[in-house]
């Protein structure tokens, strides 16, 4: 596939608390390909929007995405993944790797920052992987 865009979202109820990614990607015109989530266990917030973005990256890999667009609502992994913020927690670094390892499986990336009510469908997927958890 050429292009897609890819929204991802983490969820910790409490911090850290019951944790759960969610990740939908999305063809150019906005036709759903894939909806993904994971039950994290106890997470904080930080380590659940890593672990969305990761199970949305891993999947547009499988699907030989070329060209993504990944959308998030955490300031902090955009500003960190775009090199204006430092990775200072150690729990955080392993993650960080983990996504910029996924990231040289495509040919372009970018990764831009949304308001939450941009991110509804991929923070519903987060929540519902912590209420099948329940």
């Amino acid at each position: 596939m050429d292009e897609a865009l890819l929204y991802t979202d983490g969820a910790a109820r409490g911090n850290p608390g019951p944790a759960g990614a969610g990740a939908v990607l999305l063809d150019p015109r906005g036709n759903e390909l894939a909806a993904l989530t994971r039950y994290l266990g106890k997470a904080t917030n930080n380590v659940a929007e890593y672990q969305a973005l990761i199970l949305g990256l891993e999947e547009a890999a499988i699907q030989k995405v070329r060209r993504l667009k990944v959308h998030l609502d955490s300031e902090l992994v955009v500003r960190q993944l775009n090199g204006q913020y430092k990775v200072r927690n150690p729990h955080l670094k392993p993650l960080y790797q983990r996504v910029l390892a996924l990231l040289r499986a495509f040919d372009q990336v970018s990764i831009i920052h949304v308001r939450r009510e941009f991110n509804r469908r991929a923070d519903q997927l987060a929540n519902q992987a912590i209420d099948q958890a329940d």
